[in-house]
């Protein structure tokens, strides 16, 4: 029986292989996304019932969607769907891809679907990892905007972060209204939308009386800024406000501690953010509508698009796909324990991205060989994946997996992975949304539908906000990185005992962690068992109302590798970007 079934797996994935190869485009994505008319946003906005002059465009196609629209009981009543993936090469396994693919193929099927993504950052898009708009016949557009300045919100919530500083700053030299706060306890950060380590620890006030008061200071980048994370956990504005005048800034001589709401910024600040809370629409290449807003990254934030804008999706469509970043041990985490958990939300499906490379990688072959057919390195790298889809079940969700297509794949390795998925109890299905779009992508839409319309997901966080700090860090460190114990240094443990005087033990984890382990050893590849995770210190994020242990020798300021991908790129006297993926 299993030899039948390996046999028909084998023919199914030998035909896609052949109509692959036939289809593959030799375009790069920006040159597809470029030869693409785009229709008028007005015309996307009607697809979900969106007037004309309930938008506020940026240009013909793009667009801001004012919040009355998100309707609650339609947001409760309509079909959420998470794409994750297993733990990622530097590259990364196409989520965003995949995220859009299924979008278009569930539009193929008959379903009313809009994608729900995150805005990219300029970090990945000149350093090491690519914009996020998708890639191949699977995109969002107008790509260049989005993965550059798009409608400004990065730079609104950069400032209103570095207001934040220079109000701390100036209140530290202002001798008429001082709090009294002692620089040396001082927690802010200022923040850059750029990869750029030197960065880090600096120090400000230099060069005499008239320049301020001496001190340390450092610079996080933009997706790991407070301000990021709390426009992504906001409500409505409101709350919005409330919550940046939460922020926790440090404490004064005689140890109270101080917040943003002390110095009278939380005004100032949300009116730099007005236009930032409100969701963008685009379109993808099938034109069909794309919400995209916020941009935390999952490594060292949450990872997720902001509640806003997943609810106003919810409002507007029956199905909305969206995605949270890195490996599921980071972005699904939080997106379940944090983002559903505090919004209600009710994910119906997870679908958990794969690839053969990743896989590869996984079972112990160097970069250079990731595209070397090795059914033994497959197998052995399954391992991941499995504790993947582990973990995904023990929020009572039934995940899909997704084997997103590469042309190095053989027919030998992805029928592997689909078989041993089905040993598993899981659908696993071939993604070809990458060179066919929508119609690679109609079989990846109808097993999500089948779970779906099964009720198959009954959704429960994996732990409650109000246990104790270290038991919900463990709930994390154990059941979903597979660690044996965990470890606090001596500045850790101070952090708790902070945490524990301010009041903050009922507030969401949201860890800190290398992206290319379950461990915090980006060496440990695979599926580790035993370890031992070390929480190096504790930030405290009061405003989005988080707990961030930093594990290991994780940065909240990335670097530039060897070779960026801004040397890459060009643009000719007409404006036209060559490089930008």
């Amino acid at each position: 029986m299993k030899l039948c079934i390996f046999t028909r797996i084998l023919r199914v994935i030998n035909n896609y292989q052949q109509n692959k190869t036939q289809t593959m485009s030799h375009l790069s994505d920006i040159e597809i996304a470029q030869a693409k008319k785009l229709v008028h946003i007005t015309t996307i906005a009607k697809k979900i019932g969106v007037k004309e002059d309930d938008i506020e465009m940026y240009g013909k196609y793009k667009a801001k969607l004012p919040l009355h629209l998100i309707d609650e009981a339609k947001a409760a009543e309509n079909n959420l769907i998470l794409v994750t993936a297993l733990t990622p090469t530097p590259a990364g396994e196409g989520k965003t891809t995949i995220s859009i693919g299924l979008s278009e193929g569930l539009n193929k099927i008959g379903k009313q679907a809009t994608v729900v993504l995150r805005e990219p950052s300029l970090g990945p898009v000149f350093g090491i990892k690519g914009g996020a708009a998708g890639g191949g016949y699977s995109q969002v557009v107008p790509m260049e905007d989005i993965n550059l300045h798009f409608t400004g919100d990065f730079n609104a919530i950069e400032k209103a972060n570095n207001l934040l500083s220079a109000l701390i700053d100036n209140n530290i030299q202002n001798k008429v209204s001082n709090l009294n706060i002692d620089p040396r306890t001082i927690l802010w950060k200022r923040v850059i939308d750029m990869n750029d380590r030197a960065l880090r620890d600096i120090t400000i006030g230099l060069g005499g009386t008239a320049n301020g008061v001496p001190r340390q200071d450092g610079f996080n980048i933009t997706p790991a800024s407070e301000v990021m994370a709390i426009l992504c956990m906001a409500t409505d504005f409101d709350n919005l406000k409330q919550r940046l005048g939460d922020i926790f800034i440090g404490f004064t001589y005689d140890k109270k501690p101080v917040f943003a709401r002390d110095l009278k910024a939380e005004n100032a600040m949300a009116i730099l953010l007005k236009d930032a809370i409100k969701p963008n629409l685009v379109q993808t290449l099938e034109e069909n509508p794309a919400i995209i807003h916020g941009g935390p990254f999952a490594n060292i934030a949450q990872g997720t698009n902001t509640i806003i804008a997943t609810k106003m999706g919810l409002s507007l469509s029956n199905y909305v796909v969206t995605e949270a970043g890195f490996g599921a041990d980071l972005g699904a985490e939080k997106f379940l324990n944090i983002k559903s958990a505090f919004a209600n939300l009710n994910p119906k499906c997870v679908v958990l991205v794969a690839t053969i490379r990743a896989l590869r990688h996984h079972g112990g072959v160097k970069k250079e060989d990731y595209n070397v057919q090795n059914l033994a390195a497959v197998t052995s790298g399954f391992k991941n994946l499995e504790k993947h889809i582990e973990n995904i079940r023990k929020y009572n969700i039934e995940p899909v997996v997704a084997v997103n297509s590469f042309v190095s794949d053989t027919a030998e390795e992805v029928a592997f992975v689909i078989e041993k998925c089905q040993s598993l109890g899981v659908h696993a299905v071939l993604s070809e949304g990458w060179a066919k779009g929508g119609e690679g992508t109609k079989e990846l839409a109808k097993a999500v539908v089948a779970v779906i319309e099964n009720k198959a997901t009954q959704y429960k966080p994996l732990y409650d906000w109000k246990s104790p700090v270290t038991e919900k860090i463990e709930v994390i460190a154990k059941e979903i990185y597979g660690a044996a114990k965990v470890e606090y240094s001596k500045k850790a443990q101070l952090n708790l005992r902070r945490i524990n005087r301010l009041g903050f033990n009922d507030f969401a984890i949201c860890m800190a962690k290398t992206q290319k382990s379950f461990s915090d050893n980006e060496q440990l590849i695979g599926r580790p068992e035993g370890f031992t995770v070390t929480v190096r210190e504790i930030e405290i994020a009061a405003g989005a109302q988080f707990i961030i242990p930093i594990l290991g020798k994780m940065m909240r300021m990335p670097g530039l590798p060897p070779v960026p991908a801004s040397e890459g790129m060009t643009i000719n006297k007409n404006g036209v970007i060559s490089g930008l993926s």
